[in-house]
């Protein structure tokens, strides 16, 4: 599909924001600022066998996901995320979510 004649349906974006792990990386991307860029944090109450499944499905399901949907762009190589031609078609779900945050279950976010 041509992101750049894409159009994303409702349930393609509640589909992109159906796992909290794809839901923190596009809330990441809305409020990036490159000023502040800090290496990524594994939670320390995480065991490795967490840290390990949690970064396999990163790579294996939900970066390919939001690749596709245009959501991201990827580079395999570096591991580099930044923001897809697609992302502002997500980004008013995105900020109504950011916008509720301290109203919405913990963990959501």
């Amino acid at each position: 599909m041509d992101s750049v004649h894409a159009t994303r349906t409702l349930d393609d974006c509640l589909d992109a924001l159906g796992h909290v792990q794809r839901r923190k990386l596009l809330r990441a991307l809305l409020v990036h600022n490159p000023q502040d860029d800090d290496p990524t944090r594994i939670d320390p109450n995480e065991s490795n066998d967490e840290e390990l499944e949690r970064l396999i499905a990163m790579k294996h399901v939900h970066l390919p996901k939001l690749e596709e949907y245009g959501f991201i762009s990827w580079d395999r190589d570096t591991s580099e995320v930044s923001k897809g031609p697609d992302f502002d078609e997500i980004r008013p779900l995105l900020e109504v979510l950011a916008d509720h945050e301290e109203e919405l279950p913990e963990g959501w976010l």
